[in-house]
């Protein structure tokens, strides 16, 4: 297994739009295991495919990593069917470092996909684990939890981004 590179805001791929999953094989297969790494590695409670570079319809995530409730969930090719409620909940990303914020979100979802082995899954989720889902769904879709901010505050952490990234270069 490896620990694959984070994509962070403004790498290109984060505002992609993945592709679907076709088949399921062994390419799929060791970058699902790649990614349940570099999450756990992180750390983090989630992870999309854009995330580590690759366009495809895929999400891994936990959301008690260390704890007794840990419960590792890949989804391929995942969407939305139901959503209910309004939440708003304070929320950081992996590709967007150094940044929490509140975002509004749905607060029951159902989300079906395909498991490892093909078969059509749904899960019905609330509370973190809701949030999580529409996080990731969210990168699959070319979004960033900043993009679901008001533009003043989109703008002002996209400002500090390139002051920081300015700095790090030679």
């Amino acid at each position: 297994m490896a620990i694959l590179h984070i994509c962070t805001y403004p790498e290109e791929i984060l505002g992609q739009r993945a592709e679907p999953i076709t088949e399921i094989d062994e390419e799929v297969i060791t970058l699902v295991d790649h990614m349940v790494e570099t999450m756990y590695n992180a750390p983090g409670i989630g992870l999309a495919a854009t995330q580590v570079g690759v366009a495809k319809q895929l999400l891994v995530a936990d959301i008690a990593p260390r704890g007794p409730e840990s419960e590792l969930i890949v989804l391929i090719n995942p969407e939305i069917v139901v959503a209910e409620g309004e939440v708003i909940f304070e929320e950081g990303c992996l590709s967007v470092p150094d940044y929490q914020a509140e975002v509004k979100r749905h607060e029951k979802v159902t989300v079906r996909g395909l498991n490892l082995q093909g078969e059509e899954i749904e899960i019905k989720a609330e509370g973190l684990l809701a949030i999580v889902l529409q996080h990731e769904i969210d990168h699959l879709n070319g979004m960033l939890f900043i993009d679901r901010l008001s533009k003043l505050k989109r703008d002002l952490y996209k400002r500090r981004r390139r002051k920081q990234l300015a700095k790090e270069q030679p």
